[in-house]
């Protein structure tokens, strides 16, 4: 089991111990999709679902989760986020909605896990948001593409 940082010697799960880290800016994006039928875009556009706000909503519930990604990864260090940033636009090629967000800290530990938290509560709440419409929904495509400072260095896609 050596050289896997989240477990002890004796191969338990541990959260990894970075008092010793410095304290660097840190960056990371992730982006996901959600793709829908193309009636289900144009009802979207037209407002007229039966929950009002699609994107809106779907995009401050991707910061919300950011913010909490620490109390759903077992072993994920709970951050200071200094910015949560999620964008969602639709497109009309997938036919769906591309997702995307950005997670900063200044800190010992990265946000990767907080920028794929952020994406994928976004992509469920368009889901959860939208059912009522349309059953043949699929959520895809969820990746990191870039992140920035700490000791690995910088990163992208």
């Amino acid at each position: 089991m050596t050289g896997l940082s989240h477990l002890d010697e004796s191969g338990r799960a541990r959260m990894v111990d970075v008092s010793d880290k410095p304290a660097t800016a840190r960056t990371a994006t992730a982006v996901g999709h959600l793709r829908c039928r193309p009636e289900t875009l144009a009802r979207v556009r037209a407002g007229t679902t039966p929950k009002a706000a699609v994107i809106e909503t779907a995009e401050l519930a991707g910061v919300m989760a950011a913010k909490r990604t620490a109390e759903l990864i077992p072993l994920c260090h709970p951050l200071s986020l200094t910015k949560a940033a999620v964008r969602i636009e639709i497109d009309e090629a997938l036919p769906g909605f591309r997702i995307e967000a950005e997670a900063r800290t200044t800190g010992p530990t990265g946000v990767e896990m907080e920028a794929l938290t952020a994406v994928t509560v976004a992509c469920l709440t368009l889901f959860d948001m939208l059912k009522a419409v349309d059953r043949e929904m699929e959520i895809g495509g969820i990746a990191m593409t870039s992140k920035s400072g700490g000791q690995s260095g910088n990163w992208g896609r």
